[in-house]
Parts: structure tokens; sequence; C-alpha cells
């Protein structure tokens, strides 16, 4: 049986296949399983009814089970296509359907329904709009305020690349967090993410910082794609020198045979170390493991991060 099976049981939707990366190479350190069925059912029954797509599904992520089952969701807007092919995500790419001027209303409304005190916000590459989607990533923020003026939201944007304003939008909408993943080092760029540029994913981050320099940034890498030690801690120096707040790292799993290869599995040490190297280097706050994602515990780690500058001598804070 799959980790995916394993983790199933009866009447639960099934969870997503990472199918290339099935049999008994994948170290047991991989292996995951769901602690709450009914939990899991009753998430995806609220996606389905409201029509909202997530990325925990369409990327294929290992920890599904484990999120859904404790109602915690990661929503992709701005529909399930992407522009872009990178070799790495799960995500479909052709023709994207036209924005719906309603899905900000009904991530609010689900929001609401699972008790989200933290929301986390993740689309699609829209390289077919005008600002990138951005204008969408701020109604669902307002959407999201207006209903619980106490909620937290982090947002995980694409690049906004040859969108003039799109990073501006977004920042002036003052997410809690504002995510963008560089994904790998510089060296690959070309053959993971065609259409992406690592210089300008790193200014983003750092116009972001510029923008809002009480806002809180963070960023995430995948190792196992054949990335060098020293090249991922070249890229730890070039996120702290645009002062990223929260640095993610994990595993690479294939998600079917038509994706990038894994070049390797890391040993869980590894990551450890990885994360003694960027505390290292001043990250505030970084989470490093093989399964860590993005969004994974991402209320925890905002409101570690939060508590660290609470604490930090002649810390600074936004205006309320």
């Amino acid at each position: 049986m799959t980790r995916h099976e394993d983790a199933a049981a009866p009447g639960t939707p099934p969870l997503p296949k990472a199918e290339a990366d099935r049999g008994a190479d994948k170290p047991p350190w991989l292996r995951v399983r769901v602690s709450n069925a009914s939990s899991l059912t009753d998430t995806h029954a609220l996606m389905r009814r409201l029509g909202l797509n997530t990325v925990c599904e369409e990327a294929a992520c290992p920890n599904l089970g484990d999120c859904w089952s404790r109602r915690h969701v990661t929503v992709m807007i701005l529909g399930s296509v992407c522009t872009r092919r990178c070799a790495f995500c799960n995500v479909a790419t052709g023709r994207p359907q036209p924005v719906d001027p309603n899905e900000p209303e009904r991530l609010a409304q689900a929001a609401a329904e699972l008790g989200l005190r933290h929301v986390v916000i993740t689309s699609v590459d829209r390289d077919d709009l005008h600002d990138g989607g951005a204008q969408q990533f701020v109604a669902c923020i307002e959407a999201l305020r207006a209903r619980a003026p106490a909620i937290t939201v982090e947002v995980l944007t694409p690049d906004f690349r040859h969108k003039s304003g799109a990073a501006e939008a977004v920042a002036a909408a003052r997410p809690d967090v504002f995510n963008h993943n560089l994904e790998t080092v510089p060296r690959l760029y070309h053959d993971m993410r065609p259409g992406a540029d690592y210089a300008h994913s790193l200014g983003l981050l750092a116009h972001v910082k510029q923008l809002d320099p009480a806002g809180f940034t963070k960023s995430g890498i995948m190792l196992g794609l054949g990335e060098e030690r020293g090249e991922v801690l070249a890229v730890l120096d070039d996120l702290r020198r645009v002062d990223v707040d929260l640095l993610t790292i994990g595993q690479y799993l294939r998600p079917t045979p038509r994706h990038a290869a894994i070049a390797r599995y890391l040993d869980p040490a590894e990551f450890s170390e990885y994360a003694e190297q960027a505390r290292a280097r001043g990250f505030p706050l970084v989470a490093s493991s093989p399964l860590t994602r993005s969004s994974y515990h991402a209320e925890e780690d905002f409101g570690r991060l939060r508590a660290a500058r609470d604490q930090a001598p002649n810390a600074s804070s936004r205006p309320a």
C-alpha cells in the first residue's frame, strides 16, 4: 500500500498521489498518516460546496491529510490552471478561466466555517492578467478582514514578473506575512522554473520589505533537485541579505513521472544542519524538515515569529 492508501479510511476523500515517488526506495520519514478522517472528509466537502481550489490538492501535498484533519487549508485563488509549467509543480498548465469576482467572499465564508484564525492564500501564475492577479489577492484580504477583523492573513504570491504595480498593490493591503518562494538555486532556474528569474524573485522580496519594513516576509526552497550544498548556503545568504524573516526548507517529491526527477532524498539530519546554518545567518524563524512546506504549520510559525519580534529589544511593530 502507498502512504496515501495507508492514510485513507472508508468514506474519506482520496489523498493526492505523488505517483513517481511510490515504492520501497522512499525513506520511512516521508510516510504520513491521517489522525482525524472525519474532519478530513468535512473539510473536503466544504471546499467542494464553496467551489474553492486548494493548493493542498492541486500540488499533491504530502501533508494534506494532516492539515485537513485539523481543518487547515490553503486556498488557491484565481483558478486551478497556471500559465506556466514549472518542472516540479503538479498544478495544471493551460488557458485559465476568467477571474471569479465572488471568490473572495466564498473564501471568507470558508475561513469562518472552519474557524480559521490564520489564513494562507496562494494562487496560480496568471501571466494573462494585466496585474498578474494582484487585485484578487487584495479583494481576498479585504473580504477576510471584513468578516473577521482579528484574522491574520498570509499570502504566497507568484513573482508578478512584468506586472508593474502588482506587488505594491498586494503589499498596500498589508498582509501579515508576504511569502514568495525562491524554490531552488539559481543554476536550476532554467530547467525548473521556466518563465521565472532568480534575481527578480529575490528583488520582489527585497522590494516588499522596503514597502513595509514592519511586515513579515517569508520564502522557501526545496531540496533534492540536484543542488549543491554551497549553492543552498548562497541562497540563504541572499535571502537574509534582503531581510526575509521566515525560511522554509523541505524535500522535493516528484508528483508524476512527467515531472523533474528526484536527485536524492536528504536525511532529516541534513535539514537540521541547514536550519542551524540559517539561524546562524540571523533568520528569526526557520522551518526545515523533509515534510516542511510553505503553509505547513503556518499559523504556529506566525505566532512564534510575532512573539520573537515582541520580545526582541527595540522591536518595531506595524502601526494599528
